[in-house]
């Protein structure tokens, strides 16, 4: 690994571990997320405990920050490159574990959708549509990202997507569906709370 590559990879995980959610919630002036909701510090919390602009605000900077670390990798190394790949994998990552927090962070659902919209535009599409759909129909945004996640890799694999992102996604949506097991438990229990519930 040259050195252009390692910076790009641990700049890229410690711009995934800045907890937007937790900022914008303070600046909001609602306290610590993590202390509030489902104690998540993901957009949808932000909604649930400090309202619709917040939350609006917290996830277009967690998806802004999976498509400029994307967008950036791109440009380095071009879109069949394992080094993209794993400028993906690292800012999902540092979402996930940010050493900010303890390495205690979000579900990286936002990031990925930022990092596919920006690496096969066309599925990312694809995606905001199955989610905006589940969403608005069944009001659960876990299950709404869990649908989403579910066929991306089959959905990269069959639009001959460039090269490791069928790969990448299969990682992520892993990763996705282990970080949702809480919400999945309630999913089949008919505990999980609508989008928007207090």
């Amino acid at each position: 690994m040259n050195v252009q590559a390692f910076v790009m990879l641990f700049g890229a995980y410690l711009l995934g571990a800045v907890p937007f959610g937790l900022i914008v919630a303070r600046v909001k002036g609602v306290g610590d997320i993590r202390q509030q909701g489902s104690g998540n510090i993901g957009a949808t919390n932000v909604l649930r405990v400090a309202g619709r602009t917040a939350g609006a605000i917290a996830l277009v900077l967690d998806i802004g920050k999976g498509a400029l670390a994307t967008a950036i990798a791109l440009f380095l190394f071009g879109q069949d490159s394992v080094y993209t790949a794993a400028t993906v994998v690292m800012v999902f990552l540092g979402h996930l574990y940010p050493v900010y927090l303890g390495f205690k962070g979000g579900k990286g659902v936002a990031v990925a959708l930022g990092a596919v919209l920006v690496w096969v535009p066309v599925f990312g599409l694809i995606m905001v549509l199955i989610w905006l759909a589940t969403a608005k129909w069944l009001r659960i945004s876990s299950l709404a990202a869990l649908l989403a996640f579910g066929i991306t890799p089959f959905f990269l694999f069959w639009l001959s997507a460039p090269s490791f992102a069928s790969e990448t996604f299969g990682l992520i949506t892993l990763l996705v569906f282990w970080r949702h097991r809480a919400n999945i438990q309630r999913l089949f229990k008919g505990t999980e709370p609508s989008i928007g519930k207090k």
